[in-house]
């Protein structure tokens, strides 16, 4: 390490010191009682003597929810005009310059009204905690960037307001708020999420029994990867294991590299590991040629990657598997994940060889092959 990247580093060092703690309440859907829950810990804080304050909650009318706010200092919201109508937004400056030792942020995914300092509550919270403010927040499993796909699966809606993943992996406790399916219904039946009028939609809709339990083992595993990766990176590592590092294979199509690239993190992140995620340019797709819809795929797609926490890796090569082959060298990879191939009658003996010959080339190394469907 050089003395540039060592000063570097030391500063990092300080800054994490000076950084505010990060809790996360994860629920597996609207209504588990994750706003109900932060309030009465910053009810149980502020008896302690600690100065805790209500940076934003959101109680969707919910009479437990919002009786639970009494009593509890909150800064107040701005007020902005957009399209003519009066809206209000968590206030940032004013929760940094007040400087609480601890802020309540519900609502983590939240898109902010245009014109606001940040895009993504998310955002805001990172400058909150990155001026030694800690901070308490939530959000629903729906809305974590890797588990999407899988959340479409289930539901079969696409969730737009989302977290990144590298979001999470910054949090300092991360507890699950849960309920069984019996109990998150009969609460949905009394009126205590909805209003009576939205009961039966609800029930027919995202509030299925087989979607709840889907979603609510999502939440269970993802907390448990959570905890469990904590204690990885608290724990001395032994010099004898194996350090695991993923590389993602994507091209510039739309919905395959999303796939690939969130499996991959997924993995990455059960293993404890970095991962990257590599796309090879051929001439066929030089800047001048390529067709601007796969430019715009390309760029969110890297930007999906660096969300997750992800390397984004171009290389210019008319030898695509060598292309490959070479960056599993120079990274250090241990695993190579792909999306499946599509064996189309023109290009079948094509790409029957072209796998072959990679799983050949990476049996070789010792790295292994993941064909992601």
């Amino acid at each position: 390490m050089d003395q540039k990247q060592s000063v570097q580093h030391f500063l990092d060092l300080i800054k994490r010191s000076h950084r505010g703690k990060f809790k996360i309440y994860i629920g597996m859907i609207a209504g588990v009682g994750k706003s109900y829950r932060m309030l009465q810990e910053a009810h149980q804080l502020l008896e302690v003597g600690v100065d805790v304050k209500i940076g934003y909650i959101e109680t969707h009318g919910r009479p437990e929810t919002e009786a639970l706010v009494a009593g509890l200092p909150v800064i107040p919201r701005r007020k902005l005009f957009y399209k003519g109508k009066e809206l209000e937004e968590m206030d940032v400056a004013t929760i940094i310059n007040a400087h609480p030792e601890i802020v309540i942020v519900d609502e983590l995914a939240h898109t902010n009204i245009e014109g606001s300092e940040h895009g993504k509550r998310w955002q805001d919270v990172l400058q909150i905690l990155d001026a030694g403010i800690s901070v308490i927040s939530a959000v629903n499993i729906q809305h974590i960037e890797s588990l999407n796909e899988e959340v479409q699966e289930i539901a079969r809606i696409e969730v737009r307001e989302r977290v990144p993943d590298n979001v999470l992996a910054l949090a300092d406790e991360v507890v699950n708020i849960d309920l069984t399916a019996e109990e998150l219904i009969t609460r949905l039946k009394a009126g205590k999420i909805y209003k009576p009028e939205k009961v039966q939609t609800a029930l027919d809709n995202f509030f299925r029994q087989e979607n709840i339990l889907q979603l609510r083992e999502l939440a269970l595993k993802e907390v448990a990867l959570r905890v469990e990766k904590k204690v990885e990176n608290e724990v001395t590592e032994s010099p004898g294991l194996r350090h695991e590092k993923f590389l993602a294979v994507i091209d510039s199509s739309e919905k395959s590299p999303r796939r690939v690239i969130r499996k991959t993190a997924r993995l990455a992140t059960r293993f404890n590991a970095h991962f990257a995620v590599l796309y090879v340019q051929t001439d066929r797709e030089s800047s001048d040629r390529i067709p601007l819809a796969n430019q715009r795929y390309l760029i969110n797609n890297f930007k999906l990657a660096s969300e997750l926490g992800g390397e984004v890796l171009q290389i210019h090569s008319n030898h695509p598997i060598e292309a490959i082959i070479d960056t599993c060298v120079k990274q250090k990879i241990s695993t190579v994940c792909i999306c499946k191939p599509k064996f189309t009658l023109l290009s079948l003996l094509y790409t029957a060889l072209s796998l072959k010959r990679l799983i050949n080339r990476l049996s070789h190394m010792n790295i292994d092959l993941i064909i992601l469907s």
